[in-house]
Formats: structure tokens, C-alpha cells, sequence
């Protein structure tokens, strides 16, 4: 059976594409990334070489032909944690979804347009300037001839992570009947425990942990950290205790320190998770590897800007039913 080969943008470290590639139906051929340390993840952990081009310079004669474009197109422009500038974003960040448009029509004169598209957002992104922001994406992947679907899901409540990430996922078909046989998976009970994917009985680095001596707030942690096997969070004044026994959504700060970094007490003192259990939390596999000669600061800010795997993988299922693959 040939593979359905896929084009990925705004990669990352590979999330989407390792969602896809595990369904063993997928195939990654191309992969962009402008940001040089997630693209050494990325190319630690697949055999293909990353084109670290900014997008923008990136034209659709230049990169091999595909069968689906997958994209988690730069969602700080849209995230509840930024400041919702859209497609104003002085940076140019929110400009970017149309990079990818013109990439898809420039494939189009080639007639080689590819017949699937797959976005993945946050979930704001619907409502962001009255719901304009989104108007415009759905006109711009209409006008390319996409019937598209949407839907928000929860690591949670699809992936079988402990972890509280709602997401957008967009799926486009140019094909009517594929368009009409796809349909977004449905929830799944949630199996694995913070256990299984956090380290709550041995020692770790001590640049991990939460002392008096390092942290201006260990005496509110030390008072209102009372049990294991939960995670905790600082709130600027107070700890707050994530009783729905689920990490709260990963960010990209958290190496930084400061409020609402996930924290534990775990038999071996209060601490912050490791990159690696940041990384289980999304879904990623242990035997990922995270390159040793990247500072944990850029790891965490890699898997927080990642996606849940287990997410992708059975929304990449439902597409290759689609498709009859």
C-alpha cells in the first residue's frame, strides 16, 4: 500500500507529523521551520532534513508535491495568553496562515494542489474579533476549493493525556464524498494517570526544586502543597491545586519560572516538571529524544508549543478513513 504523503509548516519539533506517521499510512516529505532549535528536535527524531527557510521565501515550485498539507500555524497572535492581535500582529505572526495559501494556490497552478489540508490553533481562535478572524480563514480555504470541518477537542477527553489543552483542529477536503465521510473522533476514557507520565518518587536535579533559598514563595508552596499525585500551580498570590487531577494547558514559559508554572510535591521535595515529563504530557513517546546540547529553557518552551500526539494520530485516522487509504 502507497502512503499518503504529507507537507508540514510551522513544524516544530514534529508533533503533527509524528501523529501522522503513526497511523503507518502517512508519509512525511517535506517539513518547514524557521526557528533553528526545535528544527534539531525535529531532525533528531526523523529522517528528513528540516527547511529552516522563513515561510515567506518558501515558494510551491521549490519543495516537493503532497497529498495533505498539516500546519499548526503560529497561534501566539491568537492565544489567550498573548494579546489577541490576530492578523494585525505587528510581528507578522498572524500573517502567516496566508502564507500557506499562497503556497496552496501556487501548487494549484502546478495541478498539484493537494486534496487535504489539516490546521491545528488554539481554541480562541474561533471567537478572536467576533468570530472575523476566523470568517476569513474559512473564505480564504473555501475560495481554494476546502469543505471544511471544525471542531475543539481535549487532550483529556480524546488523547488519553492528563493534560487540560483544548484545541482547534480544522480538516479541509477538496473532494465532496471524503469531505462527507469524515468525521472527528469521539471522546475516549481517560486511562493514563499523572503517575505514568510524571516522576513523583525519585530524586531529580536539584535545579528542579523549589527551596526557601531560590523561591520568595516556598512558604505559601511548603503550607498549601498537602499531597502527591496532583499538580499545582503559583497564581501570583496564591496556590492554586488542579483537583481535576489533569496538568493545566503547557506553555511555552515555563522554563521562565514564575506564576502558573505546573508544580508537585513528589517524595523528594516541591519542584517544577522536567522537559521530559513536559513532553509525556503531550503525548510524545519516551523514546523521543531530546537533543542533550539544548538548554531545558528551549525545551520547554519546544514542548509547550507543541501538540498532543495521541490527538493528531487519531484525528490522522479518521482522514486516511476518509480517504479509504
Amino acid at each position: 500500500m502507497k502512503k499518503r504523503t504529507v507537507g508540514s509548516f510551522f513544524s516544530g519539533v514534529g508533533g503533527i507529523d509524528l501523529g501522522f506517521e503513526n497511523t503507518g499510512l502517512f508519509e512525511i516529505v517535506y517539513a518547514n521551520e524557521i526557528d533553528k532549535y526545535p528544527a534539531i528536535t525535529y531532525e533528531s527524531n526523523f529522517n528528513l532534513k528540516v527547511d529552516v527557510r522563513d515561510i515567506k521565501d518558501v515558494k510551491g515550485k521549490e519543495i516537493p508535491n503532497f497529498d495533505i498539507m498539516v500546519g499548526g500555524f503560529p497561534c501566539q497572535s491568537f492565544s489567550l495568553a498573548g494579546y489577541r492581535q490576530g492578523f494585525d500582529d505587528e510581528k507578522g505572526r498572524g500573517t502567516l496562515f496566508f502564507e500557506m495559501v499562497r503556497i496552496l494556490k501556487e501548487k494549484r497552478k502546478l495541478n498539484k494542489q493537494p486534496g487535504v489540508v489539516f490546521f491545528e490553533n488554539v481554541k480562541n481562535l474561533v471567537s478572536h474579533d467576533n468570530g472575523n478572524t476566523f470568517r476569513v480563514i474559512l473564505e480564504e480555504l473555501n475560495d481554494l476549493g476546502y469543505k471544511v470541518q471544525q471542531q475543539v477537542l481535549n487532550a483529556c477527553e480524546y488523547g488519553n493525556i492528563p493534560q487540560n489543552r483544548e484545541r482547534i483542529y480544522i480538516v479541509g477536503f477538496l473532494n465532496d464524498l471524503e469531505y462527507e465521510k469524515f468525521h472527528f473522533p469521539l471522546p475516549i476514557l481517560m486511562e493514563t494517570k499523572l503517575s505514568d507520565v510524571i516522576d513523583f518518587k525519585h530524586k531529580q536535579d536539584s535545579k528542579y526544586y523549589y527551596t526557601s533559598e531560590n523561591c520568595k514563595f516556598f512558604n505559601e508552596l511548603e503550607n498549601n502543597m498537602k499531597t502527591s499525585h496532583t499538580i499545582y500551580q503559583w497564581r501570583r498570590i496564591y496556590v492554586r491545586e488542579n483537583k481535576s487531577k489533569v496538568c493545566p494547558t503547557l506553555t511555552a514559559n515555563m522554563g521562565t519560572g514564575g506564576h502558573n508554572v505546573p508544580l508537585i510535591r513528589c517524595n523528594t521535595g516541591i519542584r517544577k516538571l522536567t522537559p521530559r515529563e513536559c513532553f509525556n504530557l503531550q503525548g510524545f513517546p519516551k523514546t523521543f529524544k531530546l537533543p542533550k546540547d539544548l538548554s531545558n529553557t528551549r525545551l520547554y518552551k519546544q514542548a509547550g508549543n507543541s501538540v498532543v500526539v495521541s490527538v493528531i494520530e487519531k484525528i490522522a485516522f479518521c482522514i486516511a478513513k476518509a480517504l479509504s487509504i
